[in-house]
C-alpha cells in the first residue's frame, strides 16, 4: 500500500508539500481535555487576531481558493477545509469533539492554518493517490451528506481503489474512511501551498507526530512528500 502524488498534480502545483504521518496501533478512545482546552484557547486568539470579512485574502487562505479555481472548483461556495474551520470559529462557533485524533489534527490546523485531514488505514483499499478525477468515478458518500455523488472531472481528490475518500482536494472527507474511536492504523496529511515553505510544513508535521504520540500512543512515522519525493510506502 502506497501514497502516491499524481506528476500531473505536481507540474500545477509545484509548491506543494505534504506533511504525512502514518500511525499504528493507536488507541483512540476517549477525549482528552487537554487538547479540547487547548482548541479553545486557539479559538480565542483567532477572534481577536482575525475577521471573517478578510479571512478570503490572507495569504494562506487566498493560496487554497486560487488552487480550487485552478482545477474548476468554486471557493465560494466550497471552502477549503482550514478555510472552513476558521469561518466557523469566526461565527462564534466553538470546534466540537469528535475524537481524540480528529480533536488533535483540528488544533494543528487552527493553530498552523493549515488543512489537516486524516483516514483510517483500515478501509482503504490499494494505493491511496492524490490525483485528477476521472470521466467515470465513482459515487462517495461524505461526512454528513444523505446521498452518494460522484466528484465532477477534473476536480482534485484523494482516492483507493473503491472510490475518492476526499473531494475537491481538502474540502470534504468521505464517510467510508472516517476516523473513529476504533481506528488502529491511519494516514494524517497536512497540506501547505506557497507561501508555505516545506519548513513549516515539517514543523507542524512534527508537532502533529508529538501530540498523537503523547494522546494516542502507538508507532508514528513522518515524511513529506513533494515534487522531489511523491510516494510513500504505507504498510
Amino acid at each position: 500500500m502506497k501514497f502516491i502524488i499524481d506528476e500531473r498534480i505536481i507540474e500545477k502545483f509545484p509548491s506543494i508539500n505534504i506533511g504525512v504521518i502514518i500511525a499504528k496501533e493507536i488507541n483512540n478512545i476517549g477525549t482528552s481535555e487537554e487538547v479540547l482546552n487547548k482548541i479553545k484557547l486557539i479559538e480565542e486568539e483567532i477572534r481577536k487576531s482575525h475577521k471573517s470579512e478578510t479571512m478570503s485574502q490572507h495569504p494562506k487562505i487566498l493560496a487554497w481558493r486560487k488552487a480550487y479555481s485552478d482545477f474548476g472548483g468554486k471557493p465560494k461556495e466550497n471552502s477549503s477545509s482550514v478555510e472552513n474551520l476558521y469561518r466557523r470559529v469566526l461565527h462564534g462557533s466553538n470546534i466540537n469533539h469528535i475524537n481524540k485524533l480528529v480533536d488533535i489534527y483540528n488544533l494543528i490546523s487552527l493553530k498552523h492554518m493549515l488543512p489537516v485531514g486524516g483516514e483510517d488505514l483500515g478501509k482503504i483499499k490499494g494505493n491511496i493517490s492524490l490525483t485528477f478525477a476521472g470521466e467515470n468515478e465513482q459515487e462517495v458518500l461524505l461526512l454528513g451528506d444523505k446521498d452518494a455523488r460522484p466528484p465532477h472531472q477534473g476536480e482534485i481528490i484523494y482516492k483507493d481503489d473503491i472510490s475518492a475518500i476526499c473531494r475537491r482536494w481538502n474540502w470534504r472527507e468521505a464517510e467510508r474512511t472516517k476516523l473513529t474511536e476504533s481506528t488502529k492504523n491511519c494516514i494524517l496529511v497536512i497540506e501547505g501551498l506557497h507561501p508555505v515553505e516545506k519548513q513549516e510544513i515539517e514543523s507542524a508535521t512534527n508537532e502533529l507526530k508529538e501530540l498523537i504520540n503523547k494522546f494516542c500512543s502507538g508507532t508514528i512515522k513522518c515524511n513529506i512528500l513533494n515534487k522531489e519525493v511523491k510516494s510513500i510506502q504505507l504498510l
